[in-house]
């Protein structure tokens, strides 16, 4: 994971991080900056999947007190409207793995763990299955207006069917996908799994396949952290007691 090779931790005039949260990761870098933050950040309260139903209304609210969906520009649901099935975009939203659960054997506490849970669109959620995310340059299927694609990856390295958010969260999902990384630094995602071993390595600490590593990258700095990202992240961290270091 390069990103950790240069890794400086920063703090805003906006996080509210606990004083010397981040100590034991001073003076680090590459491996043992990960293992650091790894120690740092991975041991958090496990909620459990019935819980996160509640739990978005404190982390995903819009303004206007509608679901907050990172998959969907035509979405306008209350919390409470949320139905078992759907056929279309814009029918109900359900609570997506941004992190596929598949790509870890749906294991605890990681299944449950709201940094990289979000509630979006169930049908745009149901196209994106648990493809990576990529980029797109001839999309096979879109979102309503565009806002999000499916189709092959058109990075160099990869060839495969991608899912491409909309560029408003692209960084988001990158520094959640760094923290995943980290948070679980011990897991080897990809390991025995050719399929995975496409886009995920079978190391603790570069788990991405480099192709993934420049999107990812290249998504963090193309779309820095936003507000609503800010204060997203110090509500999970009151709810699970933990951060992620890549927002702060």
């Amino acid at each position: 994971l390069f990103l950790l090779l240069t890794a400086v931790i920063v703090s805003t005039v906006y996080a509210q991080i606990p004083a010397g949260y981040y100590n034991n990761a001073k003076g680090k870098s590459g491996a043992s900056l990960k293992t650091a933050l790894f120690g740092i950040i991975a041991n958090h309260t496990q909620r459990s999947y019935n819980q996160l139903w509640d739990d978005f209304k404190e982390t995903d609210m819009r303004p206007d007190g509608k679901v907050w969906d990172m998959y969907s520009n035509i979405t306008n649901y209350s919390f409470d409207s949320r139905k078992s099935n759907y056929s279309k975009e814009g029918d109900t939203y359900n609570r997506e793995h941004s992190f596929p659960k598949s790509w870890f054997n749906d294991g605890y506490p990681m299944y449950t763990d709201l940094f990289h849970l979000v509630p979006t669109d169930g049908y745009v959620n149901g196209r994106r299955s648990n493809y990576p995310y990529g980029e797109v340059s001839n999309p096979t299927w879109t979102s309503a207006g565009g806002f999000c694609k499916l189709g092959p990856c058109s990075t160099p390295g990869y060839s495969g069917t991608v899912f491409e958010p909309n560029d408003e969260y692209k960084g988001d999902f990158a520094r959640t996908y760094f923290y995943v990384a980290t948070a679980y630094a011990d897991l080897p995602f990809g390991a025995g799994n050719a399929d995975y071993q496409r886009y995920l390595t079978d190391s603790t600490y570069f788990v991405f396949k480099p192709w993934l590593v420049e999107v990812l990258l290249d998504w963090h700095r193309a779309d820095p952290v936003s507000e609503k990202e800010r204060k997203r992240a110090e509500t999970v961290s009151s709810i699970q007691g933990n951060r992620n270091p890549y927002i702060d």
